[in-house]
């Protein structure tokens, strides 16, 4: 049947329903794309959470380093005996993953020093297969490693759940509220971007470091 012979509500109603599969379509595509590059920073997070378990004693349960799921990533462990093993476990990942993309960024630089000067878009297109490479390769675990520095909802929950709980007892762990302040307006903001941003800042610092070394 020629569409111009259908009902015009049939019409709109096929348009509406080709249109709503296609976004899905697009959405879906997109969440896949958005996984696929955080997997790196999901990884090293939660290896980072599994590393400082172990360096305060505390026995790790179950470890899953990257899922299509919610959340990515997590890392099951015993309670903590002591507030100071739960700090170190909540905030390993931020120190981790700062240092992980940092040495990435820094790694990035090196490589786009090696082109010739002045670096423009045409001299990056036209350099070597493997510096394209590797400057792709670097980027991408720099920025995703970067993303996921820092610490969840989660981990600042399990320090404000020890903090109530402690604080009596050792008013020292009064110490640790701004920590768990930081972590939850970190999180709100990651709505804004946050955690792009403070990934591009470890880049510039990256460049500004290897600039000033490599003139």
């Amino acid at each position: 049947m020629p569409l111009e012979s259908l009902p015009l509500s049939l019409v709109i109603v096929l348009l509406v329903v080709v249109l709503t599969f296609a976004v899905i379509g697009i959405g879906t595509m997109l969440w896949i794309a958005v996984r696929l590059f955080s997997i790196p920073g999901v990884v090293v997070h939660e290896f980072a959470h599994e590393s400082a378990c172990q360096l305060v004693g505390v026995r790790v349960l179950e470890v899953v380093y990257f899922r299509f799921g919610d959340p990515a990533g997590y890392v099951r462990h015993e309670q903590p005996a002591r507030y100071r093993e739960t700090f170190v476990i909540c905030v390993a990942p931020f120190l981790v993953n700062t240092a992980v993309a940092l040495v990435t960024f820094l790694g990035l630089a090196v490589v786009v020093g090696t082109l010739e000067e002045p670096v423009s878009l045409e001299r990056v297109l036209s350099a070597p297969r493997e510096t394209l490479l590797a400057g792709f390769g670097l980027a991408w675990l720099g920025l995703s490693v970067g993303m996921a520095a820092f610490p969840s909802t989660g981990d600042a929950n399990q320090l404000w759940t020890r903090s109530r709980l402690e604080w009596k007892r050792s008013p020292l762990v009064l110490l640790g509220l701004p920590v768990v302040v930081v972590i939850y307006v970190v999180n709100v903001l990651s709505w804004l971007w946050a955690d792009v941003l403070y990934a591009l800042a470890l880049l510039v610092l990256a460049f500004s470091l290897v600039g000033g070394i490599i003139p």
